[in-house]
């Protein structure tokens, strides 16, 4: 298989028999790059996951793509059909709990401390998380020291409910956004100290990606093989 980055929380993932792709709202280049020149010219399936309706992880621009590619499976969070950004008809919508499954991949929806899900995929053999927007969103420099507790509360929980489900992860994809603020790695600290994780792959830190370097030297301390992909398009062999 092969993950390549396309922007932000957006990730491709390609087999030989079908690819999957998470959290699109612009591609490479913008308008155009390697979702529309590699994945969208493709003759196997494709399957686009939507985590939640904010406009940095879902665009209606992924409909428009049924007019060039036949087999493309649309699998959202259920709040974008709540918020009226797709209508019944568009896709297959999950939401916390809910299973997908077919000849080709299994997917599970777990919580996000946000809106919407997190996706747990099961193909090849592997577990992949796409955590979404599920983090441990303390802003402990500007929050309360109760707005602090409950958010990591809320986090904890959700993770214990994933970890029961699946405590053994190949390739986590987590938010390590700089804008929390000073602790902005916690929540992926506490992830990889709750779940056996082989492989982190930092995102969602806009356009910063050397700022996720120290908590790489942390996960790789706890023997977790960190992975920064940085520049949009660009691969790794998993």
């Amino acid at each position: 298989m092969k993950l390549t980055y396309i922007y932000h929380s957006c990730f491709a993932l390609e087999t030989p028999a079908y690819s999957i792709l998470f959290d699109y709202y612009k591609d490479t280049k913008g308008k155009q790059g390697y979702v529309h020149d590699i994945l969208l010219q493709k003759p196997e399936p494709l399957y686009i996951l939507s985590s939640h309706f904010h406009p940095d992880h879902f665009s209606r621009e992924i409909f428009s793509w049924k007019e060039q590619k036949e087999n493309i499976h649309y699998l959202l969070s259920k709040d974008i059909l709540k918020h009226k950004k797709a209508m019944a008809s568009e896709a297959t919508f999950l939401t916390k709990g809910d299973i997908y499954e077919d000849a080709l991949i299994r997917i599970q929806a777990f919580g996000s401390t946000d809106v919407g899900v997190s996706f747990l995929l099961t193909c090849e053999h592997k577990h992949i998380f796409h955590a979404g927007d599920l983090n441990n969103w303390h802003w402990k420099d500007e929050s309360t020291e109760q707005e602090v507790k409950e958010a990591e509360g809320n986090f904890l929980h959700e993770i214990k409910i994933l970890k029961a489900t699946c405590n053994n992860i190949d390739i986590a994809l987590f938010p390590v956004d700089p804008r929390i603020g000073s602790e902005f790695a916690r929540g992926a600290e506490q992830f990889i100290q709750q779940i056996h994780v082989k492989q982190f792959i930092p995102m969602h830190f806009w356009e910063k990606p050397e700022l996720t370097l120290p908590f790489g030297t942390y996960a790789q301390e706890k023997g977790v093989s960190f992975n920064l992909l940085q520049q949009p398009g660009e691969s790794l062999d998993i």
